[in-house]
């Protein structure tokens, strides 16, 4: 499976392709011809290391959406994540609340393009990788991007978000 770019690409991946320009960033959005929704489709479809894919997960802590964007290697620590951070609780958005806080749903969920700057946390793992790759916006595209670019994209911060 090869990405394809194109100018057609649909609605939410058009907006995360104008942040991105605006932004000053150099990768395109790409559209797969297969489903990246989870980081193991990610990496295979692009072949590269799993822990290239930057998730982006959304948590709620005190009734905020958070974005987390953390390494496809591993899964969040909520309770170190959020005593690193200095917040509440956190806990796994639903499927309506993430698509409520992002306008975009679970499996193509992007770093930005969202109705609101979320407050953000980038997994410090993600700098192990030269070039990383994000969703944008929909299960079937991706770009390419750096933990440096990340941070700038969204104003996060670098933790580790493992134990």
């Amino acid at each position: 499976m090869t990405p394809q770019e194109g100018t057609s690409l649909p609605v939410r991946s058009m907006e995360v392709a104008r942040v991105l320009a605006e932004a000053g960033i150099a990768g395109r959005v790409r559209e797969l011809t297969e489903s990246a929704r989870t980081a193991a489709e990610a990496a295979e479809a692009l072949g590269c290391d799993v822990g290239a894919i930057a998730n982006s997960l959304v948590f709620l802590s005190d009734d905020e959406p958070v974005l987390v964007l953390t390494s496809g290697r591993h899964k969040v620590d909520t309770a170190a994540l959020a005593e690193r951070w200095g917040r509440g609780r956190l806990r796994r958005a639903t499927p309506e609340q993430v698509r409520r806080a992002t306008g975009q749903a679970i499996g193509g969920v992007a770093p930005v393009g969202h109705p609101q700057v979320l407050p953000t946390v980038v997994d410090a793992a993600l700098g192990d990788y030269p070039r990383l790759w994000a969703a944008a916006g929909t299960p079937r595209t991706v770009f390419p991007t750096t933990t440096s670019e990340l941070l700038r994209l969204t104003g996060g911060l670098l933790l580790p978000v493992g134990p």
